[in-house]
């Protein structure tokens, strides 16, 4: 779906590597607490965007406990999890939601307003609460990484 970057994190990284810390436990519980942070700003931004129908898919935002490695890279995977009483998969929906049915250009060369004509419309919901969780997960990045260079 959409791909989370923080800026200013690079400072954090480098200090990590020096420490020896990038793989380590500390590393684990800071991409862990950004995780919270980035589900809270999904499940946020879903809310204010009124996207609730039956409530499933913002019940299940959500990610595993725990971290997926590919050689020193480690990663979480956030997205809306399982399915509704319909069988109809959450993170089907927030697709949808996020990029809609029916073409930019299509909707621009229609020449109406954004919401009226046939399918739905892209939001870019996930983008736009990516963004807002940026300095909130910079935030307690450097938090635990303070933390533990305190020791």
């Amino acid at each position: 779906m959409a791909r989370f970057e923080v800026e200013g994190i690079d400072i954090i990284v480098e200090d990590m590597k020096r420490k020896g810390e990038l793989a380590g436990e500390t590393a684990q519980e800071m991409l862990m607490a950004g995780a919270e942070e980035v589900k809270q700003a999904w499940k946020g931004e879903a809310e204010r965007r009124k996207f609730r129908d039956t409530s499933a898919m913002i019940n299940s935002i959500g990610f595993p406990r725990s971290v997926k490695r590919a050689s020193d890279i480690m990663s979480i995977d956030i997205y809306p999890q399982g399915k509704d009483k319909k069988g109809t998969r959450n993170a089907e929906k927030a697709f949808i939601l996020h990029w809609g049915t029916t073409s930019h250009a299509a909707q621009k060369r229609r020449k109406k307003k954004k919401f009226s004509g046939p399918g739905i419309p892209r939001t870019l919901w996930v983008d736009d609460a990516d963004k807002a969780a940026g300095p909130r997960v910079m935030e307690v990045y450097t938090r635990i990484w303070d933390e533990f260079l305190k020791g």
